[in-house]
């Protein structure tokens, strides 16, 4: 496993903010030559510590509603519950957790009623024995790449 110096780290925010920024400016706001910058990217890329680069979309362009739902299932229905969350086109993320619940699960929609259906969807899931959600209502603080 490749360890990060503060450098590398300085890098991946400046890409994190514009994953277009030209080497040039990325090597002027770092103080380094644009050959440096170039070969840690390209050490960060093979290293795997930069998996890709992708389009971060605007307030604009994604649904309007967000939630989040806090799911408990049943032991041993995990591989039946993930296959009916990948079913779901509102579902975005889940995440298994430690806690009093087992997944977190990411949606978006466009209406309230669909994010009442795909709700809806994930309590009926066999498997699920108890689910939570949360809605969002404003983003105070987003560091997401």
């Amino acid at each position: 496993m490749m360890q990060l110096d503060e450098t590398d780290r300085a890098l991946l925010a400046r890409l994190a903010e514009n994953a277009r920024a030209p080497v040039a400016t990325l090597a002027r706001q770092l103080g380094l030559a644009r050959t440096t910058v170039q070969a840690r990217i390209d050490r960060l890329e093979a290293s795997g510590a930069i998996a890709g680069y992708t389009l971060r979309p605007g307030p604009q362009a994604r649904p309007p509603i967000r939630a989040t739902a806090l799911v408990a299932i049943e032991p041993r229905s995990g591989p039946a519950v993930l296959a009916r969350l990948k079913s779901l086109p509102g579902v975005e993320r889940v995440h298994t957790t430690s806690g009093r619940v087992d997944l977190i699960v990411q949606i978006a929609a466009q209406t309230t009623e669909e994010l009442d259906a795909t709700l809806d969807r994930i309590g009926e899931a066999r498997g699920v024995h108890s689910s939570e959600s949360l809605i969002h209502l404003a983003t105070k603080l987003d560091r997401a790449p």
